[in-house]
């Protein structure tokens, strides 16, 4: 079998100096129908590697249930079939934008800043899953016969904290478990981030988006030997909801490709194709230069200005590095795959079936608990979804200001069943005063748990409490709903009724009617065709999508992103369920096209 080493200055297979050509592909962020296409799509763009991190919280949803954790050996036999090489990036800690930075809920809410650190717990949970990940990769390490060359410890440590022996445990517990290929770090080209998040005896690479020459000199000074890469060549970058849709241009981009390789180094393209954030698993960032500012919730698409678009079709980024790498290709590049099939014309999809939250709420939410505080999600078992809080203003009572001390996200707020505004940031307050006795009701929504800087790790909904005036209001009924219930089974015992019903209340209770109202929204679509869609949303705020189950994450009508990326094969032939979740307020159709 073929051995994989690190040399003075190259990788080395069976001994001879080999470069790494690489691609991110998140196996996760795209429909596994559509691996092989999008694995020949990067050849075709001259990669001879495709590099992927692994998500905890998305194989352990709960302390020891694991979902799926055997997708990791599948795509990486799909790698080996396309003839690619492998980098495999497991954490346990690996930001991409990713809920959480891919540390599970239950662990964070439990022990906080302790995680990336020597803290037993922590440790303790680490080992147990490591061990169970990685026989995936072991099993499919080159030297038997797989793709895997190289295997990360870690991510970005240096961007974290000084404990150099954290990263030099991981690095060490990769090896107990079996990984045999040579292990790497990565950090940014900062000599702060290099001292604390490199490990003695193990390859150290650099991210960056431009200055391969001044990045790798800060390497060497830090590493006189040994392989030139940088895991983390940023080509493009990702957009948050509300901001402006991030473009690079792709004569520029190729430019600062063209340096890295003109330096003799390998290289990790991030991404070669980003793909989606599906299921509601897109992560936050904090704004500021600290990354302690207000909350910035990530899209739903991770298409990152990348050579390989959201839909696998080539971009003029794609045309340009292509060229690029031909230069270093050992012959002629493989042709670019055709498209995969898409729908065709556009497809109205209108709705006839809506249920109130309140309804989906009683049938698919937790049970309700009642305290003097409002608990987190956290405390409620809520990685990602929505909570209901419930408090009593007592009375009588003059009108006060209504603010929420600690809100992390987003609150839809009601004041005896009537909607009174939406409250965002920490020390968010009503417009409108609220006099008592008054019932309230905040729908709190996560937005996303901030994947990188100090802010990982802090819990999400109400963290503090309401106040009226200055005085806090304890007492308080929470209610958590989770994503994850909405399954084919959980909503169809939803207590649906025809959206054309609209007697009642305005507000979030079961006597609101649609159309218009939050809710969920329910339809059935006919298609002659499948293939791959957009999903248009008109009219629509604020919300999930699902396709025959499928849940294709966020939408929200601030931009930029403007429709959602619907899988061929999520669509089929015939009948095709629709449900739409919408927590502010709905349009009467959607549009599939």
């Amino acid at each position: 079998m073929a051995g994989f080493t690190v040399g003075d200055r190259d990788f080395l297979l069976d001994g001879r100096p080999v470069r790494l050509l690489s691609g991110a592909l998140h196996y996760f962020r795209v429909h596994e129908g559509q691996w092989g296409h999008r694995l020949a799509m990067l050849r075709a763009m001259g990669l001879n590697c495709v590099e992927t991190y692994v998500p905890w919280n998305l194989h352990e949803p709960e302390p020891g249930r694991h979902r799926d954790v055997a997708a990791v050996g599948r795509f990486l036999d799909a790698v080996r079939e396309a003839g690619l090489w492998a980098i495999v990036r497991p954490g346990p800690y690996i930001c991409a934008e990713w809920e959480n930075g891919g540390l599970p809920h239950w662990l964070t809410g439990r022990l906080g800043r302790r995680v990336r650190t020597r803290d037993e717990e922590y440790l303790g949970h680490v080992t147990r899953w490591f061990r169970t990940l990685l026989p995936q990769v072991v099993a499919r390490q080159v030297d038997r016969g797989g793709p895997v060359v190289l295997v990360q410890a870690e991510n970005e440590y240096g961007s974290w904290g000084s404990d150099r022996d954290h990263p030099r445990w991981v690095a060490d517990l990769l090896v107990a478990c079996g990984v045999s290929v040579p292990l790497c770090t990565s950090d940014g080209p900062e000599d702060h981030m290099l001292t604390g998040g490199s490990v003695p005896g193990v390859l150290a690479t650099v991210n960056f988006g431009s200055g391969a020459r001044a990045a790798f000199e800060a390497l060497r000074r830090h590493r006189e030997r040994g392989p030139l890469m940088c895991m983390e060549f940023w080509c493009g970058w990702f957009d948050h909801w509300g901001g402006a849709h991030a473009v690079r241009d792709a004569g520029d981009a190729a430019a600062a490709l063209a340096e890295v390789l003109e330096c003799g180094a390998s290289v990790n393209v991030y991404m070669a194709h980003g793909g989606t954030s599906f299921g509601g698993w897109a992560g936050a960032n904090r704004s500021g230069p600290l990354h302690d500012g207000p909350l910035e919730a990530t899209v739903t698409s991770y298409e990152y200005d990348a050579p390989v678009d959201e839909a696998g079709l080539p971009t003029a980024k794609f045309w340009a590095f292509r060229e690029v790498l031909a230069r270093y290709a050992d012959g002629p590049l493989p042709p670019v795959p055709a498209p995969p099939p898409r729908l065709t014309g556009r497809v109205v999809v209108r709705f006839a079936r809506w249920a109130p939250l309140e309804g989906v709420l009683e049938v698919l939410g937790g049970e309700e608990r009642e305290g003097p505080v409002p608990p987190s999600f956290e405390e409620l078992g809520v990685d990602r979804g929505l909570v209901r809080y419930r408090f009593r203003v007592p009375g009588p009572r003059g009108p006060y200001p209504l603010s929420v001390a600690g809100l992390r996200d987003r609150a839809v707020v009601y004041v005896d069943g009537v909607r009174a505004g939406v409250l965002e940031g920490e020390h968010a307050v009503l417009v409108e005063p609220v006099a008592g006795p008054a019932g309230v009701e905040l729908w709190v929504e996560s937005l996303g748990r901030v994947g990188y800087g100090p802010r990982l790790a802090e819990e999400k909904g109400i963290t503090g409490g309401l106040l009226h005036e200055r005085q806090y209001l304890h007492g308080v009924r929470a209610r958590g709903l989770r994503l994850d219930a909405f399954t084919a089974d959980g909503v169809a015992r939803v207590p649906f009724r025809d959206v054309a019903d609209d007697s009642g209340a305005c507000g979030s209770g079961a006597d609101g009617a649609g159309p218009g109202r939050p809710g969920l929204y329910r339809a059935v679509v006919e298609l002659a065709g499948a293939g791959d869609a957009a999903l248009e949303l008109p009219g629509w705020t604020r919300g999930f999508v699902w396709v025959n189950g499928f849940c294709l994450g966020r939408f929200w009508g601030v931009g930029p992103q403007e429709s959602l990326f619907v899988p061929g094969p999520v669509l089929r032939e015939g009948a095709n369920e629709v449900w739409v979740l919408e927590l502010e307020g709905a349009g009467t159709s959607v549009r599939l096209v």
